[in-house]
């Protein structure tokens, strides 16, 4: 439960960070994407014996790596480059766990999320890779807003763009294949997207928004973790519907 807590508020913390970028770039599909090649690594893992966390975050950035280099080679549209690499590491991961003879409760928890599949090392994982984001996000973050904002009038200004897509995108696979023991590889997207998309609501500026789409995602994960516990439920899907009522909250306070 502690180590669930100790994972779970780190990754609250990341994921809207990254999400906001992504969100306003109308980029959230990538997080899906990312989330399935995650789960190519996570069998991988489970097939070579090895850490499947590792296994994913390897998957994932080389991954948003090719994602981002054939966007920018403009010779496959960008929706079409995330189409491709979301079906096909489904369906790689499928023949892996085919090989391995079906799902198994260590597979389906990463699927779903739990917080019993979270291991000391898993923590630190988490932590040293979250305290890496979190960093380049502050090292980088004129640059991100700008480019966020007019990709084109940032590179007319001198700004590496090349660099700061390919820092953003690396950043969400590290985001998305930390979150998946606690929030499950079919999930994780909505935490990187339910949080900021309320937080935006708000209409506050861009720092103010960050801080509330992390407020929201944190009270989202605290507050999902104790009901799944006491509940026995799924972690995953529990802060996923928090999160959403919390969306739902707002829009009507705000209709009213």
């Amino acid at each position: 439960m502690i180590r669930g807590f100790e994972a779970g508020i780190i990754i609250a913390v990341i994921a809207p960070l990254i999400g906001i970028f992504l969100v306003l770039r109308r980029y959230s599909l990538i997080a899906d994407t990312l989330s399935h090649v995650s789960l190519a690594g996570v069998a991988i893992g489970l097939l070579l014996k090895i850490n499947p966390l590792i296994a994913a975050i390897i998957a994932a950035v080389v991954s948003s790596v090719a994602i981002e280099k054939l966007r920018i080679s403009k010779r496959i549209f960008g929706e079409s480059a995330l189409s491709i690499f979301l079906s096909g590491s489904l369906a790689l991961a499928i023949v892996l766990i085919s090989f391995a003879h079906g799902f198994g409760a260590d597979l389906f928890s990463y699927l779903f999320g739990s917080i019993n599949t979270v291991k000391q090392s898993d923590v630190y994982i988490i932590g040293a890779l979250g305290i890496l984001v979190v960093a380049a996000v502050i090292a980088f973050y004129k640059e991100l807003v700008f480019v966020t904002v007019d990709e084109e009038a940032a590179y007319v200004s001198g700004i590496p763009t090349k660099f700061i897509n390919i820092l953003l995108i690396v950043l969400a696979a590290f985001t998305v294949s930390l979150a998946i023991p606690i929030v499950g590889v079919l999930l994780i997207s909505a935490l990187m997207v339910i949080p900021v998309v309320t937080a935006l609501q708000l209409k506050m500026s861009f720092k103010k928004t960050i801080f509330f789409a992390d407020l929201i995602s944190v009270f989202s994960v605290i507050t999902g973790i104790i009901l799944s516990f006491y509940l026995n439920l799924s972690p995953g899907g529990t802060i996923v519907l928090v999160a959403l009522g919390i969306f739902i909250l707002t829009l009507f306070i705000k209709r009213r």
